[in-house]
């Protein structure tokens, strides 16, 4: 069986197709610029990366173009081989507490939600309706990012805000990066040898959040009513005092909306270090003498430590760290800065397994008192499993 995962940005479309019966990633990749000039698709297969500049007006071209390729390329004969595709999702608010098949009702509840994810979600719909129109007889299956968290007790997802706000305006913590938690919480009976378990999950990347997870379910999370909260980002600040908002809106005379778009696009590692929101960047310049980056450095590995070391509190005491995503799996650098401020704990670091990128190692010594991993995250098969159970 054949499975589908997408995920949909308002320029971009992203898509792994896996073989179900062993879990097998067959081709993945990217098309980019859609809407745009210079649009291009890049596709990996077979241990060979194909890249086309192709005009891409909009989503629904895109997935033509991929559909044909897959067969022109020989990856599928047929489109009826993929019975079934999946979408990732920004935001299910607390209607949504698992992965639904899509309906034109779903449909319906996204729109409606889009005041709440407005970068992704007509994204989002965009990819539905682009894989609905070129394949009208495969079914769908929405996954979304917030479910995970909806077992979050009210002590952590309300605010000390006006409870009317929540009344009203559902103003609360929602939490992100669900489906790639799910993925690592899946794995962690077979690291540990045991289903009972308090872990913290570190998905770390360009955007980043931290999770605690008791017996694979969120207690806590770092982002809240929207992701630029939490521990600093490539390029969004995580918690800030909001009066600062204000203050800059009158200081700069800006509206709110250009504000916010500074706290998610120029902040965080870019906004620190003046050089990039890319972390290989920033350690680069600490090696070079870089005192902006080596601030940056710093700052960063503090937001994380201080948030772990919350939960280590909230969940008294843990039996394992994860560290994933993008940063988290390769860059060893931070992970071995993190784990240092974690002595404390009981936490000690093998250097030689830390070097490790990119798979999955352990990276605490045997004697530690709190097991460290780096487990690589699998956000698109998660999507794709979730898609085959519910058909």
């Amino acid at each position: 069986m054949k499975v589908m995962s997408v995920n949909c940005g308002s320029s971009s479309l992203k898509f792994s197709l896996f073989e179900m019966n062993d879990e097998s990633l067959i081709a993945s990749g990217v098309f980019e610029r859609i809407g745009l000039n210079d649009s291009f698709y890049t596709v990996k297969y077979n241990g060979e990366k194909i890249k086309e500049e192709i005009e891409l007006p909009d989503h629904k071209k895109a997935v033509e173009v991929l559909l044909d390729r897959l067969i022109s390329i020989g990856i599928i004969n047929d489109l009826n081989e993929i019975e079934g595709v999946g979408h990732r999702l920004a935001h299910g608010s607390t209607k949504y507490k698992e992965s639904v098949v899509i309906t034109d009702e779903v449909i319906e509840d996204l729109r409606s939600l889009t005041e709440l994810a407005p970068l992704h979600i007509p994204a989002n719909i965009l990819g539905i309706e682009a894989v609905k129109a070129v394949l009208p007889n495969v079914p769908m299956v929405g996954v979304f990012d917030t479910t995970f968290h909806t077992t979050m007790d009210p002590v952590s997802y309300l605010y000390p805000v006006p409870y009317e706000w929540y009344q009203k305006y559902n103003i609360r913590k929602f939490g992100f990066h669900g489906t790639s938690f799910r993925y690592i919480c899946k794995e962690i009976p077979r690291l540990l040898g045991k289903e009972n378990y308090k872990a913290i999950i570190c998905h770390l990347g360009s955007g980043g959040s931290i999770c605690a997870v008791k017996d694979g379910k969120s207690v806590d999370t770092t982002m809240g009513f929207a992701p630029v909260c939490g521990i600093m980002m490539g390029t969004r600040s995580g918690d800030i005092d909001p009066l600062i908002i204000p203050y800059v809106m009158e200081k700069e005379d800006k509206e709110v909306e250009d504000v916010v778009s500074d706290l998610n696009k120029k902040s965080g590692f870019l906004g620190l270090s003046g050089v990039s929101s890319d972390f290989r960047d920033i350690y680069k310049g600490v090696l070079e003498g870089n005192e902006r980056c080596k601030l940056a450095f710093d700052k960063y590995v503090r937001t994380v430590t201080n948030y772990i070391g919350s939960y280590y509190v909230e969940l008294g005491g843990v039996d394992a760290i994860i560290f994933t995503a993008g940063l988290g799996e390769n860059a060893s650098a931070a992970r071995l800065a993190i784990m240092e401020k974690l002595t404390c704990l009981g936490v000690k670091i093998d250097l030689e397994k830390n070097q490790v990128c990119g798979e999955e190692v352990k990276i605490s010594t045997d004697d530690s008192s709190v097991s460290c991993y780096v487990v690589p995250t699998n956000e698109e098969l998660m999507i794709a499993l979730d898609t085959v159970s519910l058909m």
